[in-house]
């Protein structure tokens, strides 16, 4: 291995392809060079998080504060007037909103299936790539080559990319003694730039040699006829459809509160927001997983943004804003979820953080946003992806209030609060009932005790807010444990058929 330094740049060369310890899997070393920035944000700074908050930005929301605050002091009493009145519009717009997804969602899990396939020869498969990036992931290296080796489709079609980090050692040569499928190639992302899933998934876009591409995450355990039914569904779709989201679920080795409560919103977010999105043609949050795309569509959009925490929401918008469509794939995912609150709240803040970032960079310049994708897309982003951030905020507070209310004869909660408590809880309820999974005694306790949950929110909301100004582009890196047993399938809403 030969180390040359440059100004600005830093080159590892370590020779050409060989196989390394077994004999089923090739890994790919190549050379890598970092020459700058844009060799891992290839996107243009105004729709990249590069920049951070622009200078424009925060005179807007220093006017803002002050604003208020300066109003709150003069008149108080018009001040909180008119907050509670503005509060409760965007509120009670939000649990109508979620009321309408969740309304359409359900209709479409309702309706029945219909199976679509494109028959196909030996020699007419496209080359599919798939590509994971992992990062101190050891111990799930032989999970994800039995994964991957379920994967209906032919070998000699399909790209699997192992995307590593340089100085990660330990998975890598885990990597080299996993089975993987043959032909699999590790990539060594190399060092500079962010350390973020997007950063290294950006090294393996410019590798990949796929027609097609999907994203999965080192603990995933996809359904083995997904590629093939997302191909039917690309088939039978026109080019403007260019990303499917499949499902995502919840199978658990650690069962627990927190954890069926991570599951509960999996099953509401996926099973009926996302379809009710998608459905209705409108800009999707995608998630980080089991995201199917035209490869050539997705490097003109430029791929995944480096320096943003959650590229899948970013992505989704950007597709929005170029004309394009999201569809789901009703076919499912299985992941762990957080079973503690040392794992699940930085993977929360960190996705709060994320959402934070991907609204700033679509109001640095909001007339061209709502240029781009039109009045009623530019309410709906403002609904779902603002309305994301805007609750978490407000939960705690609000819960707080609700207890100092009840412990007190001198405060009212009064018609507008009341409306709102009875109305957001009435709407997450039916939203729960509504969600495909399981329906276990954990789930049934996840949905009564939901109030007691949704304060963690909070907490997670205001640490992603702090880290925004801190560690804008530190990644908080969930870690993961092999599981023991397969996952159960899905008692209801589980068709993996592709979605009209």
């Amino acid at each position: 291995m030969k180390y040359s330094f440059r100004k600005h740049a830093f080159l590892l060369e370590f020779g050409s392809t060989h196989i390394v310890n077994h004999k089923h899997t090739v890994f790919e070393r190549k050379q890598f060079t970092r020459i700058n920035v844009s060799d891992f944000a290839p996107l243009s700074r105004d729709h990249s998080f590069l920049d951070g908050i622009t200078a424009r930005q925060r005179c807007v929301f220093n006017r803002l504060a002050t604003a208020i605050g300066v109003s709150g002091l003069c008149f108080p009493s018009i001040t909180a007037f008119g907050l509670s009145w503005v509060f409760f519009a965007i509120f009670a717009s939000l649990i109508l909103w979620r009321l309408f997804l969740i309304l359409v969602g359900a209709a479409i899990q309702l309706a029945p299936s219909r199976t679509t396939g494109v028959a196909m020869s030996a020699g007419e498969h496209p080359t599919y790539t798939v590509m994971v990036a992992a990062y101190q992931e050891a111990g799930l290296m032989e999970q994800l080559a039995r994964a991957l080796s379920k994967l209906d489709w032919p070998q000699n079609r399909m790209e699997i990319l192992l995307l590593l980090e340089a100085d990660d050692l330990d998975t890598r040569n885990a990597a080299s003694r996993a089975k993987f499928p043959s032909g699999t190639k590790i990539l060594l992302v190399p060092p500079g730039g962010p350390r973020t899933k997007p950063n290294a998934l950006n090294y393996g876009l410019k590798h990949a040699s796929g027609e097609y591409l999907v994203i999965y995450d080192v603990e995933d355990l996809p359904a083995p006829s997904q590629i093939k039914k997302a191909h039917a569904v690309f088939e039978l779709s026109g080019p403007a459809t260019v990303c499917l989201q499949a499902r995502l679920a919840a199978d658990n080795i650690k069962p627990g509160w927190l954890a069926a409560q991570w599951a509960l919103e999996y099953d509401v977010q996926f099973g009926l927001l996302l379809t009710g999105t998608a459905i209705c043609r409108l800009p999707v949050l995608l998630g980080g997983t089991s995201n199917h795309f035209r490869t050539q569509a997705l490097r003109k959009l430029g791929g995944w943004d480096a320096w943003n925490v959650t590229e899948d929401a970013d992505l989704g918008m950007r597709i929005a804003r170029s004309g394009q469509a999201v569809r789901r794939l009703n076919c499912v995912t299985y992941e762990d979820a957080p079973a503690s609150l040392k794992v699940w709240l930085p993977q929360r803040s960190r996705w709060l953080k994320g959402y934070l970032q991907t609204w700033l960079v679509l109001m640095r310049r909001p007339r061209e946003t709502l240029r781009n994708v039109g009045l009623g897309r530019f309410i709906a982003i403002q609904a779902s992806l603002g309305g994301a951030i805007l609750a978490p905020l407000f939960h705690l507070p609000l819960a707080l209030l609700v207890i100092a209310i009840s412990a007190s004869d001198d405060l009212d909660l009064g018609l507008i609060g009341m409306s709102l408590l009875i109305g957001g809880y009435a709407v997450s309820f039916l939203g729960d009932l509504c969600a495909p999974g399981r329906w276990t005694r954990s789930r049934l306790a996840a949905m009564l005790t939901k109030p007691l949950y949704w304060p963690l929110l909070s907490l997670a909301a205001y640490r992603a807010v702090w880290a925004l100004a801190e560690r804008p582009y530190f990644w908080a890196k969930t870690p993961h444990e092999p599981r023991l047993t397969e996952p159960r399938p899905c008692s209801t809403g589980s068709s993996a058929q592709p979605s009209p």
